[in-house]
């Protein structure tokens, strides 16, 4: 299926999608987060009661990556087909490990999220921790320490963002550079900021199975 007849068009709702699910994970990243303070049963609960909020943003976060993951294959297609293999080398020393890596990095991600879909929003993946709380909300803190106490799960976790920091490290500059809203000052601006982000997204979300892991998080 091709979405798009143009290329530079292409690009672009790549470059949208792509912010669209930056501002989520930066929204998730603060949500998940609450987990430190024994909050995430409150945040949950919250959630809950929010359905129009939740499922809207499920709908339209679902569409844009659907949408991004098949341009970016048509996009990595394209490009592979005009670039004659003797220039390969020079491709090399021109581009970073993350830049090269977009296709593979993104593939990781989609299919953790579905992974990630499946444990903690549908809870269908085997060994949770399915109870109530002391005021009767559904008991995610004690389902998420279950789980990242695995060594397996743990790592796949980290792995994964592993894969969301070398993505959104070249990904965020890649976004500004499409939409045409760089230049010779701000390009350079643009992947320092990639690099931040990527950076509080790795560290951020890595802290959660890690803590959990060794005992820190109980």
């Amino acid at each position: 299926m091709r979405l798009f007849s143009d290329s530079i068009g292409r690009k672009v709702v790549m470059a949208i999608t792509g912010l669209l699910m930056v501002l989520f994970v930066i929204g998730h990243l603060l949500g998940n987060f609450s987990i430190f303070a024994h909050g995430i049963n409150a945040y949950a609960e919250k959630l809950h009661h929010l359905p129009a909020l939740v499922w809207g943003n499920r709908v339209v976060m679902g569409l844009a990556v659907i949408v991004h993951v098949i341009l970016a294959i048509q996009v990595t297609m394209e490009n592979q087909a005009a670039k004659p293999t003797k220039y390969k080398v020079e491709r090399y020393l021109k581009a970073t490990f993350a830049g090269r890596t977009m296709i593979w990095t993104g593939l990781i991600l989609g299919a953790f999220i579905v992974y990630h879909l499946l444990q903690f929003t549908i809870r269908k993946t085997p060994g949770l921790v399915l109870e109530q709380d002391a005021l009767n909300r559904f008991d995610v803190f004690t389902m998420v320490v279950s789980q990242f106490k695995v060594g397996l799960i743990a790592l796949l976790y980290v792995v994964a963002m592993g894969g969301l920091f070398l993505h959104l490290k070249h990904g965020i500059q890649s976004t500004f550079q499409t939409l045409g809203l760089s230049n010779g000052v701000m390009l350079p601006r643009y992947g320092a900021l990639g690099k931040v982000l990527s950076s509080v997204f790795l560290v951020g979300f890595v802290a959660i199975p890690v803590t959990i892991f060794f005992g820190i998080l109980k």
